[in-house]
């Protein structure tokens, strides 16, 4: 793994269990929110565990019992420029989206909390999801003045249909683990004391079958079901929200927790 410094390498945290590895991430006091040091050591991380021969399917969770990952921190965004917002993405952001939707190798999502923003796109661009009971979801961007950037408008219509994806994007309602199931977004709902062992099971079942298979399978599916065209313009769309004063609104709502006053423009 190639060392990268200045960074909080405790964010990110991975073990490995035969030929199956967990990956979680690690900042339980912000929700597991995507910060800078996360990115950059979660794409370290996955480069690793892409190269392990050992390593036939990846589990990705969150520490602690409240939250999978809560999206975007938009506290360490407070007081950045546009230019430093636009470095964050372009260099740390959307690297590890685009490493993740490349991994050859199957991830499964164990939701063991909140999924919201950018942590439902990486609830999405895992291949199989289990939810514990407690789980919630929500593609909350609208809410703020912007739009999911990494894959959710190409993904969540593949996944649940297009109208109730539709919906959901156009809503940023947050629903439960009930409901996803019922919907076809988990795959599977336990309760939360059993939800790692009903991972592990699913990493498991997948390591028994053959390695090669399984990769051109995932690249089978995806070829079919993902559209390239689609993932790019989705980011391309997001810079137009990113410049509007509506965006600047929707953080100075969230900062202040209340609800914000949109104009259009």
């Amino acid at each position: 793994m190639a060392e990268t410094s200045g960074i909080d390498k405790e964010v990110v945290l991975f073990s490995k269990s035969e030929h199956v590895a967990v990956v979680t991430l690690n900042r339980p006091k912000a929700m597991n929110s995507l910060n800078g040091d996360l990115c950059v050591r979660f794409k370290e991380v996955i480069d690793e565990l892409e190269q392990d021969n050992a390593i036939r399917s990846v589990i990705i969770t969150g520490a602690g019992e409240k939250a999978f990952c809560a999206g975007i921190d938009l506290r360490e965004r407070k007081g950045m420029s546009d230019d430093e917002i636009n470095a964050l993405r372009r260099l740390k952001i959307f690297p590890l989206f685009r490493r993740l939707e490349e991994m050859e190798k199957p991830l499964i999502g164990a939701i063991n909390g909140l999924a919201l923003g950018g942590g439902a796109e990486l609830a999405l661009i895992c291949d199989i999801r289990i939810a514990a009971k407690n789980a919630r979801f929500g593609q909350t961007e609208v809410k703020w003045g912007i739009i999911p950037a990494a894959g959710a408008c190409q993904r969540l219509p593949v996944i649940v249909g297009i109208g109730i994806a539709r919906e959901l994007l156009l809503t940023g309602r947050i629903i439960d683990a009930e409901e996803g199931e019922r919907i076809g977004l988990f795959n599977r709902v336990t309760s939360s004391q059993d939800l790692m062992r009903a991972a592990q099971e699913m990493g498991n079942m997948i390591g028994e079958n053959g390695p090669i298979a399984v990769r051109q399978i995932k690249k089978a599916v995806n070829l079919g079901a993902h559209n390239a065209l689609g993932l790019a313009f989705d980011r391309e769309a997001s810079e137009v929200c990113y410049h509007t004063q509506d965006r600047l609104e929707g953080v100075a709502a969230f900062n202040e927790k209340r609800k914000p006053r949109f104009t259009g423009r």
